[in-house]
């Protein structure tokens, strides 16, 4: 996968005018937002979730899962290459805080409770979150990801009974 990300740079000033403030508040500042009252946590459409700030494929849609805390969830990533993984000690106790790589943004916290095939649940708020569905991944800039569709469209034909 190349990798257009590398040169980003983060403007503060900017990010302020261009984000809500819940979206300023979640990616700059690690907030959190409501469980259960936030526009991805029960979202079903298939695609990809990429970060608010830069565009960095984070999450798909074949890796999301109902985990019953109302934020959306995943089992991974779609390539750890955009993911950070950082302790994070603010509630005194550890925890796992899940960051964009090259745009540093705070999108959440990992645990090890979540479903096989990896045991994970990356719990993510969806105000670091843009969706992009995957009849537009082409035209949006990320058709490579097009084949992880593919890809799970003929597993799941190997397995259909004719």
């Amino acid at each position: 996968m190349t990798n257009p990300y590398e040169v980003f740079e983060k403007d503060q000033k900017k990010l302020k005018t261009e984000l809500t403030t819940l979206q300023y508040q979640v990616t700059q500042k690690a907030g959190t937002e409501q469980p259960f009252q936030n526009e991805f946590w029960d979202h079903k459409a298939d695609g990809v979730y990429v970060d608010l700030v830069s565009g960095e494929p984070l999450f798909s849609s074949l890796h999301k899962f109902d985990s019953g805390t109302g934020w959306p969830s995943f089992y991974q990533a779609i390539d750890d290459q955009f993911i950070t993984l950082k302790k994070d000690f603010k509630l005194l106790m550890l925890r796992t805080e899940v960051r964009s790589h090259y745009a540093d943004s705070h999108l959440g916290h990992v645990f090890n409770d979540g479903p096989p095939p990896t045991g994970m649940r990356y719990c993510i708020n969806s105000a670091a979150l843009r969706f992009i569905k995957k009849e537009d991944l082409h035209v949006m800039g990320y058709g490579d990801l097009q084949a992880l569709f593919a890809e799970e469209a003929e597993v799941k034909g190997q397995h259909d009974p004719k």
